[in-house]
């Protein structure tokens, strides 16, 4: 199958969220102390940051399976955030700008403020390239600095926003090896590195992200193939999906259900065929989050806080004004959308969904396999077991005994205390539970009537008046 453009279309949109996941949070400002530190995912250090903190890494590693014919190239595409520094500058009257926290020009307010900048590295090799010995291929981003004049009211420049980078160099290692046995298919393997020496001492991590790869994450087509889920692999393929080591990212199915040649390489754990719900109007920076709620909290904002979000980001002031100007109609589709009604009937003899029986109520719950009620032989009220000979059911008085197995301290000041049984419940995989309430507890009332019980296996309780197991009832 050959990916169409509809479905790398799709994965980018996937990619673009992971890409900006928790750039800037809500409330969208770059004075709340929740974006005095970002940029956490997917970010690969320059190596010397080691020195500094050595759980960053500057390295990911991709591992991932693939059956396709021995002609098939394969393409990567590796993205990532280049941090560019934004600095707001004032007018000096001399001709000369300095440096200043914020700029207020013509009713708008411009801040220092760290943004990026979108950078892609793609290359296209054949897979008997890689089975030979693999390929390296080093890059750069130019480093570069920019002057934007800001203009008042009158045609006076009264400031001017200044915006720099530092140059980047890596390095995309691609391998692959055949898999052993009779099934066929190869491991893939996309090793992403950050080569950018340091300019300067790395102290703080502020330091280290100035030369980073940030959000760093690939896109691998290989048109004609298929590649294996790791999440859910076929049989024969669990060993070696087990097998595969990926660091700093996790690969999955990219595109719709039917697309196999495409695969996310995630610094967020996704699942398969991951996508952007239809009912999103835009990037909220936030993707863990509820769309709805976001939306809610961010137009309760007051006009002072949004103008500060305005001035943190352009990112930022596009999303209050999307927010702002937000139709009821898409606004009321956050509210929530029904995906699933629930499994059709199939009459696989008229090779169809079957019709809804004449006089079925539609209403009637259904009772999950999993709750007591769908078994009419459980009965917790009247059921008994049988503990050394005797009936233990409802009523019956007993002494708490916690076994060895428990790994509470609580349990054990239990231990040789009486207690009533109120229910004897016997679980999915067929084990009895005793529910009960301590004689001494001046609550047991009050647990009783909310159905707050305490429960012990039939060997960690001690009947206190044994008698002769009485007939009817589950044992």
């Amino acid at each position: 199958m050959t990916t169409s453009a509809g479905y790398l279309a799709d994965a980018r949109l996937v990619a673009d969220a992971i890409l900006y996941e928790g750039y800037l949070l809500y409330p969208y400002r770059g004075s709340a102390r929740k974006n005095q530190s970002r940029f956490q995912f997917g970010v690969l250090m320059p190596p010397g940051y080691r020195a500094v903190d050595d759980c960053e890494p500057s390295a990911s590693q991709t591992e991932c399976l693939l059956e396709c014919p021995p002609d098939a190239d394969v393409t990567v595409v590796v993205r990532f955030l280049h941090l560019q520094r934004r600095t707001a500058e004032e007018a000096d009257g001399t001709g000369g700008f300095r440096p200043v926290a914020s700029l207020r020009i013509a009713g708008s307010e411009m801040t220092t403020w760290d943004e990026a900048a979108e950078r892609e590295q793609q290359l296209t090799v054949p897979l008997a390239g890689l089975l030979a010995g693999g390929m390296d291929t080093a890059f750069e981003v130019p480093g570069g600095e920019t002057a934007e004049l800001l203009t008042g009211d009158g045609g006076e420049i009264p400031g001017r926003l200044v915006r720099r980078q530092a140059p980047l160099a890596g390095m995309i290692r691609l391998t692959a090896q055949p898999l052993p046995g009779p099934f066929g298919g190869v491991r893939l393997r996309l090793v992403i590195e950050n080569h950018t020496p340091a300019d300067g001492p790395l102290r703080r991590r502020e330091d280290g992200l100035r030369l980073a790869l940030i959000a760093t994450h690939a896109l691998i087509h290989v048109p004609g193939g298929r590649f294996i889920s790791l999440t859910d692999p076929p049989e024969w393929a669990a060993p070696y999906a087990a097998g595969c080591v990926n660091t700093a990212t996790w690969p999955v199915l990219a595109g719709p259900e039917e697309c196999r040649d495409l695969v996310l390489s995630s610094p967020v754990i996704l699942y398969d065929h991951p996508r952007i719900a239809a009912e999103s109007a835009g990037e909220l920076f936030d993707s863990t989050e509820i769309d709805e709620i976001l939306t809610l909290r961010t137009l309760a904002l007051t006009d002072e806080e949004k103008r500060e979000a305005r001035a943190t980001d352009p990112r930022s002031a596009a999303l209050l004004d999307r927010v702002d100007h937000l139709p009821p109609e898409l606004l009321e589709r956050l509210h929530g959308a029904i995906r699933y009604l629930g499994p059709a009937a199939v009459d696989e003899t008229a090779g169809g969904l079957a019709p809804q029986e004449a006089g079925a109520d539609l209403a009637a719950p259904l009772t999950p396999w999993w709750d007591p009620g769908a078994d009419a032989s459980v009965s917790p009220e009247t059921d008994h077991a049988l503990i050394d000979g005797a009936r233990v059911a409802r009523g019956s008085p007993v002494l708490m005994r916690p076994g060895a197995r428990r790994a509470d301290a609580q349990d054990f000041f239990l231990a040789g205390r009486s207690a009533t049984v109120q229910a004897v419940f016997t679980d999915v995989d067929g084990n009895v539970h005793l529910a009960v309430t301590p004689d001494d507890d001046p609550a047991a009332d009050l647990q009783r009537a909310h159905g707050r019980f305490l429960y012990f296996a039939p060997d960690e309780v001690e009947p206190i008046h044994p008698s002769a197991p009485a007939e009817g009832g589950r044992q």
